[in-house]
């Protein structure tokens, strides 16, 4: 199907300053889908508060309004700009909410403004609690058993027959803000009156407590003729309980098995179906670890956090090819920019693994609650990759910028069984490390199973790391380069080796490059390698074959300034992008370009 060719000018929404929950991705996903409008001729007007992002940047849209994000600038823009159509799928919830305002205040339908991707019929079967679970039950598809309730007497009434725990869940909002958990009456009344404050339609569902489970991610994309592929599928290490936001997540999926992932991915590709979203879409599920039994949890109806992050995993660019779908373009007829010989209809493949770590900002705020719940805390994130689990846990665990270079707390080392076994029940965001120093003083896995409800194939695995250290901290094992290699396969860093090794990091290194242990650089092209790519990207890893090939070009490093937290945001993104996208002279370069 042809692009459309009666539109002209598309106002895109931005999703306006960062907050908890909300943050650089969606500058991404925004300054995807403008140049995407614009190299099909579309175009662009853009309206967006933050000025530290690269979307606001006057290259990126042909005209952008750097203006809050209400209804009234909005109607504003669009009576002086008269778009054909607007997007705010790309904005995050602050972009479909405020499209969602625009057409109930009429004046998308008083000038002729149509609401591209995802219209506001599919939108509202998404966000609005009650109508998504009719349309549940209309396909067929589980959900927890649950109620819509609009004062705080109604949850009080339907929770006396229901039992306790339950999850408040306002509509509406962004980041699980003003939900939670209530395991009696008490909690129940003071989470649903702040939830239904916090609810832009004063809506919450109260639903049963299905923590425990296994919390799983489809990310999905559909275009107009109903053709619809799953980018990527992805596991939270931690089970339901704690928000996605805040969990540590891994792709593809680790511990399910064949038939639990075609479940899974069936029900996502009939979800999306059902709701007729066109573009990008984030389906949640929870899955029984006992059993088949699973439960669909939300749909983000729109580009969202876990979008980016399966953009980055996979090499598939979401944000980009879910704006060509907006404007009619089909799956079959976008070719992957990626690749550049294959087409946005072919499901990527991996053949290596991704981890998410969540970056906190309780550095910051010490005495915050730091308890982990519905409710997202975390301000960034971090992505590695790897071969194996082993190797992409600890790159990620190092590439926060907390000061740790391994899986470990200093400040854990001399506490008692007891103490870290509160630490793992308070669930709050250093557990992973406690975890490991409980396993490490030979605590039992067991027990850690039952604590936190994590599968077991994490906690094994967590076990081999620790199983390495030993090996490592042997006095006899100093100097090995059979253990050294199997050490950087794993992911250990350089300073932790010499550490346990009694050297310095520059003497650990002269051994690593004397023994041929250095690092190859493997692709991440969409394909697994099966068609050829014209634009991938590139990690390490401690394998034989390297993949990237060296130009005899003249090269310039540019560092970026790694996760978003309070005090650093996508200010430094900004800068670093422009870096690269400056021309340089080489005539007049002297030195190095860093920025970050």
């Amino acid at each position: 199907m042809p692009k459309r060719d009666d539109i002209k000018k598309i106002l895109v929404i931005g999703s306006g300053p960062i907050v908890i929950g909300q943050a650089a991705e969606f500058d991404y996903a925004g300054s995807q889908a403008c140049t995407s409008l614009r190299e099909e001729g579309y175009e662009v007007v853009l309206i967006n508060s933050n000025p530290a992002t690269i979307m606001t940047d006057s290259s990126i849209a042909d005209r952008v309004y750097i203006e809050p994000l209400s209804l009234e600038f909005a109607k504003r823009v669009i009576c002086k700009e008269r778009p054909d159509a607007i997007l705010g799928s790309l904005g995050g919830q602050t972009g479909l909410n405020l499209v969602v305002e625009l057409a109930q205040d009429g004046i998308l339908k008083d000038y002729g403004v149509e609401i591209l991707g995802t219209d506001l019929q599919a939108i509202n079967r998404a966000e609005d609690r009650e109508l998504f679970r009719d349309l549940m039950q209309e396909i067929g598809e589980p959900v927890p058993e649950s109620m819509i309730v609009h004062t705080v007497q109604e949850a009080v009434d339907f929770c006396a027959d229901l039992g306790y725990p339950v999850v408040v869940r306002p509509a509406y909002t962004l980041g699980g803000t003003g939900g939670g958990f209530a395991h009696n009456e008490e909690e129940l009344r003071r989470i649903t009156e702040a939830g239904l404050k916090i609810s832009p339609v004063h809506q919450c569902l109260i639903e049963r407590s299905i923590a425990g489970y296994k919390e799983i991610e489809y990310e999905v994309m559909r275009d107009a003729n109903d053709n619809a592929i799953v980018v990527c599928n992805m596991e939270n290490v931690d089970p339901v309980g704690i928000h996605t936001g805040d969990s540590i997540v891994v792709a593809p999926v680790q511990t399910l098995t064949d038939q639990e992932n075609q479940m899974l991915r069936t029900a996502s590709l009939k979800i999306i179906r059902a709701l007729k979203i066109c573009g990008g879409c984030n389906v949640q599920l929870a899955l029984d670890p006992d059993s088949f039994k699973y439960y669909v949890i939300e749909v983000n109806p729109r580009v969202s956090r876990s979008s980016a992050l399966a953009s980055k995993a996979t090499g598939y660019p979401i944000a980009k090819i879910s704006a060509k779908l907006a404007v009619g373009l089909t799956l079959d007829e976008i070719l992957n920019p990626i690749t550049g010989t294959s087409y946005a209809c072919f499901e990527p493949a991996l053949d290596y693994v991704v981890t998410k770590f969540p970056r906190f900002p309780f550095d910051k705020f010490p005495g915050a609650d730091r308890q982990l719940g519905t409710q997202m805390k975390a301000t960034g994130e971090v992505m590695s990759i790897g071969r194996s689990f082993e190797e992409s846990f600890l790159k990620a665990v190092r590439s926060l910028e907390t000061k740790t270079d391994h899986l470990e707390q200093k400040d854990m080392a001399d506490m008692s069984d007891g103490e870290l076994l509160s630490r793992i029940h308070e669930r709050d965001d250093e557990r992973i490390f406690a975890i490991a120093q409980y396993l490490r003083n030979g605590g039992d896995p067991e027990r850690v199973v039952r604590e936190t409800r994590m599968d077991p194939f994490f906690i094994d695995h967590l076990m081999v790391i620790l199983a390495l250290e030993a090996e490592a901290k042997d006095p006899a094992a100093v100097g090995n380069r059979d253990l050294l290699r199997k050490l950087k396969r794993n992911g250990f860093s350089d300073a932790w080796i010499a550490r346990q090794w009694g050297m310095s990091e520059q003497e650990l290194y002269e051994l690593r490059k004397e023994a041929g242990i250095v690092p190859v650089f493997k692709m991440v092209d969409t394909c697994a390698g099966e068609f050829t790519s014209e634009t991938p990207y590139f990690y390490s890893s401690y394998e034989e074959e390297n993949e990237s090939e060296v130009s005899d070009r003249k090269k310039i490093v540019v560092l970026g300034s790694g996760p978003i937290r309070i005090g650093q945001g996508v200010e430094f993104d900004y800068a670093t992008v422009h870096c690269v996208e400056t021309p340089v002279s080489y005539t007049h370069l002297t030195l190095p370009t860093i920025v970050g």
